[in-house]
């Protein structure tokens, strides 16, 4: 076999080819080949980047042939910030870029750094998520941003920048369920609705915590009158359990809610 080559055999008897190499002590799998010729050019292409500084991210692409773009990113990284990262993270000063692909550059901030090098990003159908304990995650649920949410409305990106997922850049207009802020006259309110057959407004209510709770208190309205419906319910971490009790008691929700179990004509939504 050639330098950094090792033969290797799958299930089916087919025959393939992994490339290893070792770096400041590091022993680096570069991955896997068809044959053993591109495996020894992906071998000696990784060596080429981590011996050759003037190989960077924004030249890679004429001068890397075999080597998987993503184990570039590792390599390059390892060579100038020398902490070696499995996933695809190269280090800024106070922050790191996570390259999705040649031209997704995601920028996230230094508290992310454990999670990602540990997790990969992947893109699918407008949604970037990680999998983790066998469930897939949208990265957008580690700023409290809910799975349905609409960009624009329910978060937006400060800088007007989507790729950029510092914690700064990330704005959570709704963070809960069935809450909505408004604007009128210049004031800001909160409107707390729920989906029966169509959306009903529940009520009003000058916090958005409060507007939390009065839609806790619809969904057990529509589970007391038979609902079967697996509604989301808020956890309001801004009350004690004896100041969210007192709130639900008082808060007023909307009598056409109630009006609405009345109807001859319901049927569980």
């Amino acid at each position: 076999m050639k330098p950094g080559v090792y033969q290797a055999t799958k299930k089916d008897g087919t025959v393939y080819y992994r490339g290893n190499i070792t770096y400041n002590g590091k022993h680096i799998s570069i991955g896997s080949f068809p044959t053993e010729a591109k495996c020894n050019k992906a071998y000696n292409e990784a060596w080429g980047i981590l011996k050759n500084e003037d190989i960077t991210i924004l030249n890679l692409q004429s001068k890397i042939k075999e080597l998987p773009f993503d184990k570039c990113i590792t390599l390059i990284n390892f060579r100038d910030n020398h902490i070696y990262i499995k996933t695809p993270i190269y280090l800024q000063r106070n922050y790191f870029l996570y390259y999705l692909d040649k031209t997704t550059i995601l920028k996230f901030d230094n508290d992310d750094l454990f999670y990602y090098s540990s997790h990969k990003i992947q893109y699918r159908g407008g949604h970037m998520f990680v999998s983790d304990y066998g469930m897939q995650y949208n990265i957008l649920g580690r700023y409290g941003i809910k799975p349905y949410s609409v960009k624009g409305k329910d978060f937006l990106f400060a800088n007007g920048d989507e790729t950029d997922f510092r914690y700064s850049n990330i704005i959570v207009v709704n963070k809960y369920h069935g809450v909505y802020r408004e604007e009128k006259g210049g004031k800001v309110i909160y409107a707390a609705k729920i989906h029966l057959n169509g959306d009903f407004i529940v009520g009003r209510y000058n916090s958005e915590a409060k507007a939390a709770i009065a839609y806790n208190k619809a969904v057990d309205l529509c589970k007391a009158r038979g609902m079967k419906k697996a509604f989301p319910t808020n956890f309001i971490s801004e009350y004690s359990p004896r100041e969210y009790a007192d709130i639900y008691t008082e808060i007023k929700i909307s009598s056409h809610l109630y009006k609405f179990f009345h109807n001859k004509n319901f049927r569980e939504a």
